[in-house]
């Protein structure tokens, strides 16, 4: 969903995102192409690290859309997926979706599932991303972007709503830390990319911390022990770069100077592209 990044962005991912990006450059016929700092990009890379799903991954510098990627996604966004010799698919919830389809845990017990069994859980997981998509990303942006005072407070309330209305339909803790309790899904993986970037990019520049209470219902308690599950699976700390490297490409967003289409629809007060 980045599409104008300076030349200036670091330009591959370091750290254990570097190991991994490594043991995935042989060919394959599913290719991940992707930015090592896009949480959109992100999302999509952790469901195939824990589902096992064999991917080559191409890093692209979308700021340049060069002639090979628009092949691919002729609207020069990441993240997206080339099918070799099937299909090229684009936009991270969509390619969620399409990797759950793909590759059913039904089909190999190896896979791991990603989605209930359930249809009425499976129905409640598509509400619960549709809001995370809807409530809580954009409030992020609109957060970091926001250039006075009175901008910086407007977004911190919407996300820090959105986050307590999320929690609120979270299973109780006693039955497992994740959306879901114990098994971890498409939910848990919507959101991780974001609140991986509370204690680093919206900690530096708007000097974000959760509340330190446990919150009505002990709301931000629950939250604090669905963050510590999820980011400590080997599969999300498999896509997470060295924090400094972040920085650089944020610094655009917090003094609102970026042109990604992301930064831009914040600007106008449209819907993420």
């Amino acid at each position: 969903m980045l599409s104008s990044i300076p030349d200036d962005t670091f330009p591959h991912a370091t750290g254990l995102a570097a190991e991994i990006v490594q043991a995935h450059s042989k060919e394959e016929d599913l290719v991940l192409w992707a930015s090592w700092f896009c949480p959109f990009v992100q999302r999509v890379w952790i469901a195939l690290e824990e589902k096992g799903v064999p991917y080559r991954y191409h890093e692209v510098n979308p700021y340049k859309k060069e002639k090979e990627f628009l092949q691919v996604n002729p609207l020069g966004l990441v993240p997206a997926i080339e099918l070799r010799g099937k299909a090229t698919l684009w936009e991270s919830l969509v390619l969620l979706q399409y990797l759950e389809d793909a590759y059913p845990s039904s089909s190999n017990s190896n896979v791991t599932p990603l989605l209930p069994e359930d249809p009425i859980d499976r129905a409640k997981a598509r509400i619960w991303i549709d809001h995370v998509s809807k409530k809580i990303v954009p409030a992020f942006y609109t957060f970091l972007q926001g250039q006075t005072k009175e901008e910086q407070a407007g977004g911190r309330e919407k996300l820090l709503a959105g986050l307590e209305k999320l929690v609120q339909a979270m299973a109780p803790s006693s039955s497992g830390p994740y959306f879901f309790g114990p098994h971890f899904s498409l939910v848990d993986i919507s959101l991780i990319p974001w609140v991986l970037r509370f204690p680093t990019v919206l900690k530096k520049y708007r000097d974000f911390e959760l509340p330190t209470d446990d919150g009505e219902g002990d709301v931000w308690k629950r939250f604090k022990e669905w963050e510590a599950a999820v980011a400590s699976r080997q599969g999300v700390l498999n896509t997470v770069s060295d924090e400094e490297k972040y920085f650089g490409v944020y610094k655009r967003y917090a003094d609102n100077s970026t042109q990604s289409e992301v930064a831009q629809a914040t600007r106008a007060g449209k819907p993420l592209p």
